[in-house]
Order: C-alpha cells, then sequence, then structure tokens
C-alpha cells in the first residue's frame, strides 16, 4: 500500500513523513524544491505486542504502508505548468493520498498563498488533481471521435467516459460516478487521480491543538463530510518530539496531553477504515506477523498474500480469534474451549483472525 502526503509547500508534510517513517529528512529541504521522499512506516499494532509477549518470536513483523512525501504543489505562474506535472506524476501510482493542512501560524514560516486557509489549501490540490482527470477524459473522448474507425469496444468506452465527464465539469470526483463494478473495472487502466480515496492532516500548533480550535475549522469540517474526506487533526513537530523520547517518557507526556494514542496509531487506523483494509496474523515461536488485506477476501485468496504456493496447494485455514487467545491466555486454552475452527477456501477472513494454513503442492 502506497500513500502520498500531498499539499501546499511549507505546510509540513516531510515534519509528517518524518514522524511516520522515522525518517530525518531536513524539513526545508523542500522550499521550492521538487524532490520526493519515500519511506517505510511500521503500523503500530497492541495485537502484535501481545503475541510477542506469548510467544517470545525470533522475529517480529508489523503490518508496514509506503509513504510517499510529494515537493509541495507550486501555485506560483512561474514554473507551475513544470511543478505541478511533476506533483501530478508523483501522486498517480498512490493507493490514497493524505493532505497536509496548515492550521499553525508561524511568522517565521510565510504561507505561501498570504494567509493561513486550510479549507482553501485542500481546494487548491482537489482542484489540481480535478482539471488532471477532466484533461485525461478530454484527450480520450478527442481520439476517439477523431480515429478512423470507431470499434464496437471505442464506442462502449466512449459512452462509459461521457457518462462521466458531466459529473466532474461540475466540480465532483470519479467517486461521484454511479458505475457498476464492471464498468470500474474498465476504467481501473486510467488511474484517475480523483477517485483515489483521500484523507486530511490539519497540522496544528501546540496551542491549538490543546484548545482543539484553530481558524476555518468549521468551514474544513463542513468541506470534508461534503468530500468524504476524513480528518485528523494532530501537531506534527510535537508528535515527532514526542516520538524521541524514551518509552517512559512517552507514555507520560502522551497522558499529560489527554492522549490515548499517538499520531501514527491515529492515522494507521483512519486510513485501513477508511480503505476497507484488515490485519490477520500468523504466530509461533519463530515469528509473529502482521498481513494485511482487503476486507472481504477469503481464506484462499488470504494464503496467497504469504505466497502463491500456499495459494495454490490450499487444504484447510485453521482459525482463532484474537480477542479470544487474549482473553484466554493461550492457543491450548482456546482449543480446549472449542474455539479452534478449521475453514475451508471460501472462508471470509476477519479483522484480528490468526491463521495457520494447511497446503500442499
Amino acid at each position: 500500500m502506497k500513500i502520498g502526503i500531498v499539499g501546499l509547500p511549507l505546510t509540513g508534510k516531510t515534519t509528517l513523513f518524518n514522524l511516520l517513517t522515522q525518517s530525518k529528512i531536513d524539513t526545508g529541504k523542500f522550499s521550492g524544491k521538487t524532490e520526493t521522499n519515500v519511506g517505510m512506516a511500521r503500523v503500530p499494532d497492541k495485537r502484535v505486542d501481545f503475541f510477542c509477549e506469548l510467544y517470545k518470536p525470533k522475529k517480529t513483523a508489523y503490518a508496514q504502508i509506503e509513504f510517499v512525501d510529494v515537493a509541495g504543489l507550486t501555485t506560483s505562474q512561474e514554473g507551475q505548468k513544470s511543478g505541478a506535472a511533476k506533483f501530478l506524476n508523483d501522486v498517480r501510482p498512490c493507493d490514497a493520498l493524505v493532505h497536509v493542512l496548515r492550521a499553525f501560524d508561524d511568522p517565521n514560516v510565510a504561507h505561501v498563498s498570504g494567509a493561513v486557509n486550510p479549507a482553501n489549501d485542500l481546494e487548491t490540490v482537489e482542484m489540481e488533481l480535478l482539471f488532471a482527470d477532466l484533461e485525461l477524459l478530454d484527450k480520450r473522448i478527442e481520439r476517439i471521435k477523431t480515429g478512423k474507425k470507431i470499434t464496437k469496444e471505442n464506442a462502449e468506452e466512449l459512452a462509459l467516459l461521457e457518462k462521466c465527464y458531466p459529473v466532474l465539469e461540475k466540480g465532483g470526483s470519479m467517486l461521484d460516478v454511479d458505475l457498476s463494478e464492471e464498468e470500474k473495472l474498465s476504467l481501473k487502466n486510467f488511474s484517475f487521480l480523483t477517485e483515489k480515496p483521500r484523507l486530511a492532516v490539519v497540522n496544528l500548533d501546540e496551542e491549538q491543538f490543546k484548545e482543539k480550535k484553530y481558524p476555518g475549522r468549521e468551514e474544513l469540517l463542513v468541506l470534508c463530510q461534503e468530500k468524504n474526506i476524513p480528518v485528523l487533526e494532530l501537531c506534527a513537530k510535537m508528535e515527532l518530539e514526542i516520538s524521541e523520547l524514551p518509552e517512559d517518557d512517552r507514555r507520560m507526556f502522551m497522558e499529560d496531553l489527554g492522549l490515548e494514542e499517538t499520531g501514527i496509531e491515529a492515522l494507521a487506523r483512519t486510513v485501513y477504515r477508511h480503505l476497507g483494509l484488515l490485519s490477520f496474523f500468523t504466530v509461533g515461536e519463530d515469528e509473529v506477523k502482521a498481513w494485511t488485506i482487503k476486507e472481504g477476501l477469503n481464506a484462499r485468496e488470504a494464503a496467497g498474500k504469504i505466497h502463491s504456493d500456499i495459494e495454490r496447494g490450499f487444504i484447510r485455514a485453521e482459525v482463532v480469534k484474537y480477542h479470544d487467545i487474549k482473553e484466554l491466555g493461550s492457543m491450548n486454552k482456546v482449543k480446549e474451549k472449542g474455539l479452534f475452527k478449521l475453514e475451508g477456501k471460501e472462508y471470509t477472513v476477519l479483522d484480528g483472525d490468526v491463521v495457520h494454513f494447511r497446503f500442499n503442492i
């Protein structure tokens, strides 16, 4: 899973990237620059922590998310075209986007548009994504219409594209177009930007974070609700400082601030919920590992996420629930209670399932 961190320059994108990936990229580096940073973030999971305590494994593997720190979208006239093109090229391969919106006011770091307004910043980036999709539709529709021969396949594609165009022309997104699963599959290769799930991270200063209040908050929340964009409010600078503390000091500091989870925990939870993802686990003395899959996958498909040989030779899945192991304290006690299940290939894997696949190749 690849998630793009996007926004205008000087909003705190790289600070958030450093927080998530434990990188140490210079946070002043992107002012007017075009570099893109890529890093992996470990997804904190208390269930993995529990299994590690239980099994004392030789190896532990948390779920991971790849983050792409995209250089800020250029909004000035000078270099706008090339800057926007680079921005769009970096965004296109991402599975989802995190809009970093600036709410903090720092006299030493001027806002690129002259005033802090998170709703306007969101609209600026969203508009760039929309224009890119409209341009893509325009070009493809024109190419089909001006072709020497319009095949049956071309005619069907044209009808589908012309169904999408009015929605985007009115300011909607590809997510607003009423498409069947078959139609969505037909359009998959276009990689429309407005069909990507988006989240908004509002970057606050410490005072704003404590008061849960900042200019333009209500306007932003209404806008995000209209666009079905979840909102997460955090102070990236403070979170980064917390992450660098020893474990005991970190927990104490979080308690003082009334924080029940870190920024990466909150972001990962929001990402998983919004993208329809879940984690199942393979556990034992050799390794405890979390596997991320889409909701709705069956046991055989989930086995394929571990290795294609396991999917091909699938026989049965031995399944127990995390909460049962947590409550009873051991796998043996779970089996004694009859909570150990053998499932076939059509079993739908659920969040928190602990699975051992039987296979033969």
